[in-house]
């Protein structure tokens, strides 16, 4: 061994030996922990990889390169210049941004259109696309569009058309306005009762728990109180008929039969499927209002009351849907607050005893939720229902016709541009709807508005990607959007839209609108949608 080795070793060896035997066990001890601690902090640092701000280095390359087949992150982009992401609030005391150019406000900054289009365009032009391809992003702060690519131009929608759905019957009954279905005694006809369909297609005849109004009404309870009305009334034989005169024309859509969409009627119960389902595709009853009264019949007959004959369909009833917010105005103010606790019973006839009153009734959950539901399920038979009421809440006719003309009045006097768009149905089923980017991107902005709290259902019902609804099963673990992109999807053969919103790498918060028509391969051309949402999110793009 060298002196100079020997020398060290000694030197260090001295202080070992005069140890005790417990001093000795104890340096090892600790000798040992240091080397196991290290090992695995080094494993752990080799088997992330290197990091940057927070985030690995490799992660932010690969959303940034978009090499990946499938991968959300944006193409052909510098790295470095890819932003980690911001947190939605500044910590308390944090520095404020510099004043905003558009507003003269503190604020984050706003993307450009330039560095928008950087980061969209290669994604647009995917081969997976159809040859109809249009997007728009809208900044909610200003309400200004920062970037459009045919965003002005008419493209079938699909169920993204739901959000304007949504945004009309808010705008005209208000976020509180319940639906009500009610049972009323016929007039100079004793012995007969009428159920009116008050145009509620969450109406269910299966068991529910909770308080009311944290379920859908209940036909089993409206057979209840209307049992007990009977008894106190001293009737326990009866006719029962049924009355759908709140809604006018045609009941059947274009697309019907579909297992997608019920008969549009005005009385149904558990949206007219023949299974358990309560969401997506079943096979429907071809006539929901009679089976719907046949079922209130047989719930009747089990509580003692006997009803004679087949339900029969009259128009006797005075089609009320029964509740306006309680204000007599149709909800036109937009406020939702005030509702009327008598439910059915404010139009002067209400009220369980003599002819032509009502002898029971049961309401919906609150529009907010309705639409929430719409939105997040993508529900075709609330979207119809609530088209409808629109109409009748702005002096339309509650039919197809009716319902396109009250949405399309709605958001024009909402100050949306409608110039060119054709909203033939409430659902996005029929192929003759025909809406642009720019108009869907709008609505979401307008929904965000801070002069607009009645539309923040709209928002709050889209779903989040990777976790509800129907982005349940997208945006895998990697993906960039998960958890951060809230979207309405739109699908047809040969159609796939996206509309939501994101706040993005600076934490401005914005809305988008993507849609193609002609796709042939409708699994790809989500991936590509799912991915344009993500680089929105993913970036400042300045």
């Amino acid at each position: 061994m060298p002196d100079e080795a020997r020398w060290r070793l000694s030197g260090w060896s001295g202080p070992w030996r005069a140890a005790t035997v417990e001093q000795r066990r104890t340096g090892l001890l600790a000798a040992g922990s240091a080397v196991v601690g290290l090992a695995v902090a080094a494993t752990c640092v080799v088997a992330a990889g290197p990091w940057d701000s927070g985030q690995r280095t490799a992660e932010r390359q690969r959303a940034a390169s978009g090499a990946h087949p499938g991968d959300d992150g944006r193409p052909g982009a510098d790295p470095a210049r890819v932003p980690g992401a911001s947190p939605v609030l500044a910590p308390l005391g944090a520095p404020l941004a510099s004043p905003s150019p558009d507003t003269g406000e503190r604020s984050v900054p706003v993307p450009t259109g330039p560095g928008l289009a950087d980061a969209l365009e290669p994604l647009l032009r995917d081969d997976a696309l159809g040859p109809l391809r249009a997007g728009a992003v809208v900044d909610v702060a200003t309400g200004r569009q920062l970037y459009g690519a045919k965003a002005g131009t008419g493209a079938i929608p699909a169920s993204t058309i739901k959000i304007a759905t949504g945004v009309a019957a808010l705008s005209a009954l208000g976020p509180g306005h319940r639906l009500t279905t009610r049972v009323t005694a016929a007039p100079n006809a004793p012995g007969r009762i009428v159920l009116v369909g008050g145009g509620d297609p969450t109406l269910t005849a299966r068991a529910t728990r909770g308080p009311d109004g944290s379920h859908p009404a209940s036909l089993r309870q409206l057979a209840d109180e209307t049992a007990r009305a009977l008894r106190a009334r001293g009737e326990h034989t009866l006719r029962l008929d049924y009355d759908t005169s709140l809604y006018a024309g045609t009941s059947r859509h274009p697309i019907l039969p579909n297992e997608n969409l019920a008969p549009v009627t005005a009385l149904m119960v558990d949206e007219g499927r023949r299974d358990d389902s309560d969401r997506g595709p079943a096979d429907r009853v071809k006539d929901p209002a009679a089976e719907a009264a046949r079922a209130f019949a047989r719930l009747l007959r089990d509580r003692g009351v006997k009803v004679t004959g087949d339900p029969r369909p009259t128009g006797a009833g005075d089609g009320d849907d029964g509740d306006r917010d309680g204000d007599g105005k149709g909800g036109k103010d937009a406020k939702g607050g005030a509702e009327d606790a008598k439910g059915g019973a404010e139009d002067g006839k209400g009220g369980a005893g003599g002819p032509g009153r009502t002898l029971a009734s049961v309401r919906s959950q609150p529009l907010s939720s309705l639409v929430e539901r719409m939105l997040t399920y993508s529900d075709n038979d609330i979207a119809e229902a609530l088209t409808r009421h629109t109409a009748r809440a702005t002096g339309h006719p509650a039919s197809f016709a009716g319902g396109r003309a009250a949405v399309t009045a709605r958001l024009k006097r909402l100050g949306l541009p409608v110039a060119g768009a054709h909203l033939a149905d409430g659902s996005g089923l029929d192929r003759a709807d025909k809406v642009s980017a720019g108009l869907l991107a709008q609505l979401l902005a307008r929904a965000a508005g801070p002069d607009q709290p009645a539309l923040r259902p709209v928002l709050t019902g889209l779903p989040v990607a990777g976790f509800t609804g129907t982005l349940r099963d997208r945006y895998g673990e990697e993906s960039v959007g998960r958890g951060v992109v809230r979207a309405k999807t739109g699908t047809l053969f040969g159609v796939n839209t996206l509309a939501g919103t994101v706040v993005d790498a600076d934490g401005r918060l914005l809305t988008f609108a993507f849609l193609t028509n002609g796709s042939t391969d409708p699994a790809a051309a989500q991936r590509v949608l799912d991915r344009l949402a993500s680089a929105v999110a993913n970036c400042g793009c300045r």
